[in-house]
């Protein structure tokens, strides 16, 4: 584990603060896959959905739930459609839709709350085109919802309550969902779901101090491995982007030793990482063990085994423990599909930047590989730290964006969002302050 010392070589700037703020508390915001928009969980019952061009609220969305909404996720690879799905504390999920462009004609949105080329004059008739109809509802568990998650391909829906269990929901056709699992393997309130980039794999983390990974197998959906690192409560998981290892680590070495190709590989070969955070105050990555190349048995027999195989079993082991400089529970991490950096906040309100760099490696981007002995080719370093976030309230959850408004400064350039019990979302640059120290 790295020094929590090292001399931050970035800033955390505030840029915005979205408008109007909620006047209750706020749970979480998802920015949309694809649109300068984010979604944000309210305990007014309600989710705000603002613009990240203009930093101005779009839509509130009503009706829907009869408790705070505590989690909020939008549907990827959508259509000509904006398809979100809520979960609250009513026990609940929601499922609404939005067409983009509503009214016809190829309208585009300058996401500033007007349509461009719209007629002005049919203003109610454009609201209610242009608000989120709420499609239906998802029944079935027995206490709050604390978080829910789309995978990747759009097909599944994973929700987690309160109630200790986890419920995957497939959906079949448009509104037509069916409950293809419910996994009780936790004995404790399910904090938080998310899924793997690349495959139908998912993790869950909860009050029982542990992370559980799921997969389905032979129609029946099984946990296929556990994770018992942390001490304490683990509030949030979240996957590494598709592709970041070979990415990052190959883009930025040209000459690399013998020691750092062969850590490349690995990562390629166990691919993306998972990044959780915990009431202990620890954020933690963790690395799937990659398999021996042993698929010839099965298509050996050519028979498919009626019996659950142990193959399909995975060993998740310690990547590692990033510098711990938060003094309350960390409820919220998140890993840039962009630079490969980790943002973390929480209870204290401090929000914290890691980068993971070369053992040994000064600041900048020169690279010392005296580091043989080290038991790891890398480590963390906290590169940016804040302090009091949102003042003296608690960030329940943080999360990278991609930066739409007019001051942006590149075309992939990213912001941190963070959102807290004030009712605020706030958006922070990150900049870097002295990039040339040695």
């Amino acid at each position: 584990m790295s020094s929590p010392t090292t001399s931050p070589t970035h800033k955390l700037t505030p840029l915005a603060t979205l408008t109007p703020p909620s006047n209750s508390r706020t749970w979480q915001s998802a920015p949309h896959p694809s649109l300068p928009i984010v979604a944000t969980a309210c305990s007014d019952r309600s989710v705000r959905v603002y613009s990240l061009t203009s930093f101005t609220l779009l839509h509130s969305i009503t009706g829907g739930h009869k408790r705070s909404v505590r989690t909020v996720s939008w549907k990827p690879n959508t259509r000509g459609q904006s398809v979100l799905a809520t979960g609250s504390f009513d026990s609940s999920a929601g499922i609404w839709r939005r067409e983009e462009g509503a009214g016809g004609g190829g309208v585009e949105e300058d996401f500033t709350g007007r349509r461009v080329g719209a007629v002005e004059d049919d203003d109610d008739e454009q609201d209610d085109t242009d608000d989120y109809q709420f499609s239906c509802i998802l029944d079935g568990h027995e206490s709050e919802i604390k978080c829910l998650a789309w995978s990747p391909s759009g097909q599944y829906l994973a929700t987690c309550s309160r109630d200790k269990s986890v419920w995957i929901w497939e959906e079949l056709e448009d509104d037509n969902f069916e409950t293809v699992a419910v996994l009780q393997e936790h004995d404790g309130d399910v904090k938080s779901v998310a899924w793997h980039p690349e495959e139908d794999l998912l993790v869950s983390t909860s009050y029982d101090d542990t992370v559980r990974l799921y997969k389905e197998d032979a129609d029946d959906w099984v946990q296929v491995a556990m994770i018992d690192g942390h001490g304490k409560t683990v509030w949030w998981a979240e996957f590494e982007g598709s592709g970041m290892s070979k990415r990052d680590w190959r883009a930025r070495i040209s000459d690399a030793s013998q020691q750092q190709t062969q850590h490349i590989e690995e990562l390629e070969r166990s691919g993306p990482r998972l990044a959780t955070c915990s009431d202990d105050c620890t954020v933690r990555t963790w690395r799937r063990k990659a398999k021996e190349r042993d698929e010839n048995e099965s298509s050996r027999t050519g028979v498919p085994s009626i019996i659950r195989s142990a193959a399909i079993d995975e060993e998740w082991y310690k990547d590692a423990i990033l510098p711990q400089v938060h003094e309350r529970a960390i409820y919220s991490v998140s890993w840039s599909r962009k630079t490969g950096m980790i943002v973390s906040a929480g209870s204290d309100g401090k929000v914290i930047v890691y980068k993971e760099r070369w053992r040994g490696q000064a600041s900048g981007d020169e690279m010392d590989v005296d580091g043989a002995q080290a038991q790891s080719t890398t480590e963390w370093v906290v590169v940016a730290e804040l302090f009091s976030g949102h003042d003296v309230f608690e960030i329940n959850h943080v999360c990278w964006a991609k930066r739409a408004d007019k001051g942006k400064r590149t075309e992939d350039e990213e912001v941190v969002l963070t959102t807290g019990d004030d009712g605020e979302v706030r958006v922070w640059v990150l900049d870097e302050v002295d990039a040339s120290s040695a």
